[in-house]
C-alpha cells in the first residue's frame, strides 16, 4: 500500500514539474516590441481635488455627488474636465454616476427581503391559517401573482408609477394616474441612478425592489377572501385591480410628481407622508378585501362549522419570516444604507416587538391563555402600523404605535368583525385595512423632525407658502395630512374594488359551486392534496 502511495506521489511530483518547466519557459520568451508610452494625464486641479473629496462626502450622506460640480442656470453642467465618471445615462435621458457599491448591495439584499415575505412567508402564515383542504390553493394564488405581478409591473407598472422625469404633461390624469407608456417594458431602465429617486442606487435595482412590494399587495387581499373565491376570478381580478387600483395609488403617494407626495413633491395638493406603504400596501389591500369579501358573501357554513386554522405551527413559521423580511420592507424603504435606514430598522424592531407582546396579553386577559396565534397577529400588526411611520418617528414614537397594534387591529378582530357579521376569513381588513389606516394617521401624531432630516426640503419649507407641518407636536399640522390622505385613499379602494369585483364576476364569475368549495379548492382546481391520506 505505502508503496502504491510512493509511486502515485512521484508521478504527480513529475507532472507538476513539467508543467512548470513549460510556464518558465513561456515567461522567459524574448519580450514583444515594447510599445509607445502615453502621455501623461495632466495634474488634477485643487478644486477638482475639493468636488471630489465632496463627492465622497455625499456618498456617505445619501447625499447629491453632482451637487458641488459647476452648473448652468438649466443645470447642465459646464466642466469640461470630469469630476467623477457620468458615462451612464438613465431612463430619464439624464447623464449619470455610478451607483454607490454600499446602498446598492443593501437595496438587493432587501429587494430578497421582501421577496421572502411573500414567497414563502406570506404564503405560510395565510396557509396554516386555513382548512386542510384549501392550504394548496393559498399557496398557488400567492405563486400565480407573484408571477402575473411581475409582467404587468415590467410591462407598464413601473412606468406609470416612477416613471418619467415628473413632467405633468406626460401623466394621464396630473400627479393621479401615470402614463403606462413612459418606460414601456421597463425601456432604458439600466443601471445607471435616477436622481429622482435615489443618487446611489441603480434605477433597475430600485425598480425590482418596488416591484416587490407591488407582489405582496395583492397576496394580502387573498386573506380576506381565502377558500371561496374561484382561480380564474382570482387571475382576472388581481390583473384589473393592479392596473386601475395599486399603480395609481402608488403614483399618487410615491411618484415624483405625485399629489400626496408630500415630502419630495413641493406642488402636492396634500402633504401626506407614507414611508414604505401604509396606504400603498396595507390600506389598499385590506380594504379592498374588505370589499370583496362583503360581495363574495361568507364560506359555506360560516360561523356555525369549525373554521379553526389547520396549522398554527405553519402561521408560527411564515409570521417569523415576514418579520424578518420586513426590515428589507422598511429599512429598504430608505433606498440607502444611511441614517433614516437605521432610524425605520429601529422603530421596526421596536413597535412590533411591542405588538407581539401585548395583542397575546389582551386574550390572556378578555379569553383566559394568551395564544401563539395572538402573538403572531401581534408582530404582523405591530410591522403594518409601523410602515408608514418607520423613517419618520422616533423611537418613543414606536412604542406608543406598538401598542396600539397589539390593541385596535385585536378589538376589531374579537369584537367589530361579528358585530358587523363579516366574514374576513384571515383578518386581513382588521390587521392591514384598520392596522395601515392607524398606522398612517398616527405617522402624523408622531413624526418629528430628529428622526428624518428630509422635511426641511419641502414640508417645513415656509419659503413655500404653507405652514411648517412637522412641529413635535401629536396635534401638528401633519396630522391633517395624513387624515386627508387616508380619505382620498379609502375613495380609490373602495371605489376602485367596487367596480372591478363586478367587472370580474360578469366575466368569469367569482366563486367555485358548492359542491367544489365543500371538497376544497385544493384538489378541486389544483388536482393536487397538501397532505398524504
Amino acid at each position: 500500500m505505502k508503496r502504491s502511495l510512493l509511486i502515485i506521489a512521484l508521478v504527480a511530483t513529475t507532472t507538476l514539474g513539467a508543467f512548470t518547466s513549460r510556464a518558465d519557459t513561456a515567461t522567459n520568451a524574448p519580450a514583444a516590441a515594447a510599445t509607445p508610452a502615453t502621455p501623461p494625464a495632466p495634474p488634477v486641479t485643487i478644486d477638482q481635488l475639493d468636488m471630489r473629496l465632496k463627492s465622497v462626502e455625499a456618498y456617505f450622506q445619501n447625499g447629491d455627488p453632482t451637487a458641488s460640480l459647476p452648473k448652468d442656470t438649466n443645470g447642465n453642467f459646464t466642466a469640461f474636465t470630469p469630476i467623477i465618471n457620468t458615462s451612464l445615462t438613465n431612463s430619464v435621458g439624464s447623464v449619470a454616476g455610478y451607483p454607490g457599491a454600499g446602498h446598492n448591495g443593501w437595496l438587493m439584499t432587501s429587494t430578497a427581503l421582501v421577496l421572502f415575505m411573500t414567497l414563502p412567508g406570506l404564503a405560510l402564515f395565510y396557509g396554516g391559517l386555513v382548512r386542510r383542504k384549501n392550504v394548496l390553493s393559498v399557496l398557488a394564488q400567492c405563486f400565480l401573482i407573484t408571477g402575473l405581478v411581475t409582467i404587468l409591473y415590467v410591462v407598464c407598472g413601473y412606468g406609470m408609477i416612477f416613471g418619467g422625469t415628473g413632467d405633468m404633461t406626460k401623466d394621464w390624469i396630473k400627479g393621479i394616474v401615470g402614463s403606462p407608456f413612459v418606460c414601456w417594458m421597463m425601456n432604458n431602465v439600466n443601471s445607471a441612478p435616477n436622481g429622482n429617486y435615489s443618487y446611489w442606487v441603480s434605477e433597475n435595482v430600485f425598480a425590482m425592489f418596488q416591484m416587490m412590494f407591488a407582489i405582496i399587495t395583492p397576496a394580502l387581499i387573498i386573506g380576506s377572501i381565502a377558500e371561496r373565491m374561484k382561480f380564474k376570478a382570482i387571475f382576472v381580478f388581481m390583473t384589473l385591480w393592479m392596473l386601475l387600483v395599486y399603480f395609481t395609488q402608488g403614483h399618487m403617494v410615491w411618484g415624483v410628481n405625485g399629489i400626496m407626495n408630500g415630502l419630495w413633491n413641493g406642488g402636492a395638493k396634500i402633504h401626506g407622508l407614507d414611508f414604505a406603504g401604509g396606504t400603498v400596501v396595507h390600506m389598499s389591500s385590506g380594504w379592498s378585501g374588505l370589499v370583496l369579501c362583503i360581495i363574495l358573501g361568507k364560506r359555506l357554513g360560516y360561523p356555525r362549522d369549525n373554521f379553526t386554522p389547520h396549522s398554527i405551527v405553519l402561521t408560527y413559521i411564515g409570521a417569523s419570516m415576514l418579520w424578518v423580511g420586513w426590515y428589507g420592507f422598511n429599512a429598504g424603504s430608505a433606498v440607502a444604507a444611511d441614517v433614516i435606514s437605521s432610524n425605520a430598522f429601529t422603530t421596526t424592531t421596536i413597535a412590533t416587538a411591542v405588538g407581539s407582546f401585548v395583542w397575546p396579553m389582551w386574550d390572556w386577559i378578555v379569553k383566559g391563555k394568551p395564544t401563539v396565534l395572538g402573538f403572531c397577529s401581534g408582530a404582523v400588526a405591530g410591522l403594518v402600523l409601523i410602515t408608514p411611520a418607520c423613517g419618520y418617528v422616533l423611537p418613543s414614537g414606536a412604542i406608543w404605535i406598538g401598542i396600539a397594534a397589539g390593541t385596535i387591529p385585536w378589538f376589531f378582530c374579537y369584537k367589530v368583525k361579528a358585530w358587523l357579521g363579516m366574514d374576513d376569513a384571515l383578518d386581513a381588513w382588521s390587521v392591514h385595512g384598520i392596522g395601515g389606516m392607524c398606522g398612517a394617521i398616527m405617522t402624523g401624531m408622531f413624526a418629528r423632525t430628529a428622526a428624518n432630516p428630509n422635511y426641511g426640503l419641502h414640508l417645513n419649507n415656509a419659503s413655500e407658502g404653507h405652514p411648517i407641518y412637522v412641529t413635535d407636536h401629536i396635534f401638528q399640522p401633519q396630522l391633517w395630512e395624513q387624515i386627508k390622505t387616508v380619505g382620498v385613499s379609502l375613495v380609490l379602494f373602495i371605489g376602485g374594488t367596487i367596480v372591478i369585483a363586478y367587472i370580474t364576476k360578469a366575466l368569469v364569475g367569482l366563486r367555485p359551486t358548492e359542491e367544489v368549495e365543500m371538497a376544497g379548492l385544493d384538489i378541486n382546481e389544483h388536482g393536487e392534496e397538501g397532505y398524504a391520506s
